[in-house]
């Protein structure tokens, strides 16, 4: 099943904060509720966020009580600004509203018809991110060789995504053409989404793995145990640079000093060509609560008064990446040039 889809009226989510304990799915039926539900990662994942945005704008068209279409596109307006403020790095969801308000403010009809017009876009960019992955996975697993180890970070599944994923859908891909591959699951602090739902999707797929902690790439990679690196994307500015979960810089400096590959796999809504360098693009930092919240063995691990900082991402400079998987091809450096190639 997908990870957000609209039934009944109302947009449902797959619940990734208690996988994989429970498997749940969640409804909604207003935009702020949505918002809500993509900061607090009931929903994560650039495409998925992206989607549940677009689809949260198509709630808002239904909340509205104006009656003109000028009114509704005011009350569009009100709820875009308050869906994009919900997670600011990960590009797809200010991509995804903004191509829906493009729609809304294009509609030359009654209220009813604006209202259907939000809606079928949404489902159809969530239409378009199953393709998208399903192109961006043949391409990523050409990369991959039979009997390649893979390291991968964060969580790029069919969790991340509408259905498929972008990285682990590489590697999903490369299995199904029977290559003989292992992965090495990175657990990803502190949220731990490679634990608890890269671990949990691999199951589901039938591909060996194994969890580490973050700190143990760098031993794989040196000891020519890893083969490969994949990780996804939330945003990737013009020259390449590429900001992801908060540990693929370190994860991906190792594998560059062992002569490791590197490739992180995007679709090329999370490519931002407005922006020249990595370092302009807004890092969200989070609830410190999920770094002292931590417990082994049942007991806290930080003392009481603890203090802690919690950047959600990081950025990885273009020069540590082997190539950048799109669903229009595999980008090699330079990527200040290449990358602009993909759009055309």
């Amino acid at each position: 099943m997908r990870t957000v889809f609209w039934e009944n009226n109302e947009l449902k989510m797959i619940d990734q904060r208690i996988l994989p304990s429970r498997f749940e799915v969640v409804s909604y039926r207003s935009h702020k509720e949505v918002a809500h539900a993509i900061t607090d990662m009931v929903v994560r994942g650039a495409p998925a966020i992206g989607a549940a945005a677009a689809f949260g704008l198509a709630l808002a068209g239904y909340e509205s009580a104006s009656t003109s279409t000028e009114g509704l596109l005011a009350d569009l307006g009100a709820a875009s600004a308050v869906l994009k403020a919900s997670r600011p790095t990960a590009v797809n969801l200010a991509w995804a509203v903004d191509r829906l308000m493009r729609v809304a403010r294009s509609v030359n009809g009654s209220v009813a018809d604006l209202r259907k017009s939000v809606l079928d876009e949404a489902q159809k960019l969530a239409d378009e991110d199953v393709e998208i992955n399903k192109r961006m996975a043949e391409h990523g697993a050409a990369l991959i060789n039979d009997g390649d180890t893979i390291i991968h970070h964060c969580n790029t599944g069919a969790l991340a995504t509408v259905d498929w994923g972008t990285a682990l859908g590489v590697i999903r891909t490369a299995h199904e053409q029977g290559k003989r591959i292992h992965v090495l699951v990175d657990e990803t602090r502190p949220r731990l989404q490679g634990a608890r739902l890269t671990a949990w999707e691999l199951e589901q797929y039938g591909i060996p793995y194994e969890i580490i902690s973050d700190n143990m790439s760098g031993y794989f990679l040196k000891a020519g145990k890893a083969q490969k690196v994949f990780f996804g994307a939330d945003r990737v500015a013009a020259n390449g640079d590429v900001a992801n979960k908060i540990g693929s810089y370190m994860l991906a400096l190792a594998a560059y000093d062992n002569n490791v590959p590197v490739y992180s796999v995007v679709p090329t809504s999370t490519i931002d060509l407005s922006l020249a360098h990595g370092d302009l693009i807004p890092i969200e930092e989070r609830n410190t609560d999920e770094v002292l919240g931590i417990q082994f063995h049942g007991e806290p691990v930080a003392p009481k008064n603890a203090k802690a900082r919690n950047p959600a991402f990081d950025v990885t400079p273009n020069r540590l990446l082997s190539g950048i998987v799109t669903e229009n091809g595999v980008v090699y450096p330079p990527f200040e040039i290449n990358l602009k190639k993909v759009f055309k």
